[in-house]
């Protein structure tokens, strides 16, 4: 299964994108998160249906510093990655 994640909010600046790798990482999930130009976070995530769950809640709370305005999640098809998780460069 895999999930895309826009959040929305204070997210840039407050250490989101680490915190939300390491957070991926310890549920074994897959995938890439990154800053957007509109000052969201983008993430793609792959793995089984309880750690996504678990994922998703935890976007919607984000690291101490962050302010966590809206989640938007959907479905998509993009094939797994590597196996990893990465940060990538802002887009």
């Amino acid at each position: 299964m895999a999930k895309r994640l826009i959040i929305e909010g204070q997210v840039q600046g407050v250490g989101y994108r680490v915190s939300f790798a390491r957070a991926a990482t310890a549920l074994g999930l897959s995938g890439w998160v990154r800053n957007c130009p509109d000052g969201c976070v983008e993430a793609c995530v792959h793995g089984d249906a309880a750690a996504l769950e678990s994922i998703i809640l935890w976007a919607g709370q984000g690291p101490p510093a962050a302010r966590v305005g809206k989640v938007s999640i959907e479905d998509v098809d993009e094939a797994p990655s590597d196996g990893t998780f990465r940060i990538l460069p802002s887009r």
